[in-house]
């Protein structure tokens, strides 16, 4: 059966989502017909609706918010739903609708019982990309082996930022020159210090570059009274939506962050973006580059005992300011 209308859920973060593009590329290129639809927080709907291979979005909070048997109706518009992220509540739908293929890792207990096309894999301790093992899940489908990262690196070109209006205080730079700074993670990765931050700023400025500061308005209590006093260093936090914010990332020369959904989107982008690591698995740069021929993955030491061990460590504190300038520059 070649599946007509297919629902890829994915109801986690902004870089979990967009390391998912090469997986929605596959199946628009396996399905050129079917419409693909993502079920996905609403938060990350600008990212993907930048997707130009998803046809639709649903949001998770909107499904939610609806009584049972309207959740079971929707679902059953499609004839395929594969599970990306695992999540209870959607697989227990998915077969309440009698959606006819439904695919998901046998790693899931839930799974065992609401999908009918289960895949014996694991994330944990996989030496596969992200985006890689986002593959696996496709084999019921057709896929005869995983692509190697490579191969997937182009993925870019099915990405399209849509152009909005910049705050004024930004929307006359000259973008060539700006190196945009997301210094936060939410807590989602381990940071480097925000006096790194502001010293590679001033470095950047010394070159003749602009530096644009971004955050959330929360983050942005964090560290903009840090910031120094300086025409070409810019506090944007808290003034971007998601939209706007992709769009300052996709004009900018070049982007610095650790693993976090904006170094994935410059990735994305093709601008340089330049990602600041640990070294230990599972959040190494192995599992969590960001796509991108102009994408980076830095790490202080390669073969660091602490994070070979498995061990808390805040190595990724001491890759030094030189180092990314090199990078930069």
């Amino acid at each position: 059966m070649k599946p007509a209308n297919i629902l890829i859920s994915r109801t986690d973060s902004i870089g979990d989502v967009l390391l998912t593009l090469p997986f929605c590329a596959w199946l628009k290129n396996q399905f050129p017909t079917a419409k693909l639809t993502f079920l996905g927080r609403n938060y990350t709907q600008s990212v993907i609706e930048s997707f130009t291979v998803i046809d639709s979005f649903i949001a998770l909070e909107q499904l939610n918010n609806q009584p049972t048997l309207e959740k079971v109706n929707q679902l059953k518009a499609f004839d395929c739903i594969i599970h990306v992220f695992p999540n209870k509540e959607i697989a227990s739908l998915a077969k309440k609708a009698k959606i006819p293929i439904r695919i998901g890792t046998s790693h899931r207990l839930f799974h065992l019982l609401t999908c009918n096309k289960k895949v014996d894999f694991t994330r944990k301790n996989s030496d596969l990309h992200e985006a890689q093992l986002n593959f696996e899940l496709l084999k019921p489908l057709g896929l005869k082996e995983i692509p190697s990262f490579a191969s997937i690196q182009d993925a870019g070109v099915n990405f399209k930022v849509q152009a909005t209006e910049l705050p004024l205080e930004i929307a006359s730079l000259d973008f060539k020159n700006v190196v945009t700074l997301h210094p936060k993670s939410q807590g989602s990765a381990i940071e480097w210090p925000i006096e790194k931050y502001i010293e590679l700023a001033l470095e950047l400025v010394k070159t003749g570059k602009t530096v644009c500061f971004t955050g959330t308005e929360n983050e942005g209590v964090l560290f903009r009274d840090l910031l120094p006093k300086n025409a070409a260093i810019i506090d944007t936090s808290g003034k971007l939506t998601l939209h706007k914010l992709q769009l300052l990332i996709s004009k900018s020369y070049a982007l610095v962050a650790c693993s976090t959904g904006p170094y994935h989107i410059a990735g994305l982008c093709g601008i340089k973006a330049i990602g600041l690591f640990s070294a230990r698995k599972p959040i190494h740069p192995g599992r969590w580059k960001a796509l991108g021929k102009n994408a980076l993955a830095l790490v202080y030491d390669e073969n660091c005992t602490s994070c070979k061990s498995k061990n808390a460590c805040v190595c990724i504190q001491s890759i030094s300011v030189e180092k990314v300038m090199q990078q930069l520059l």
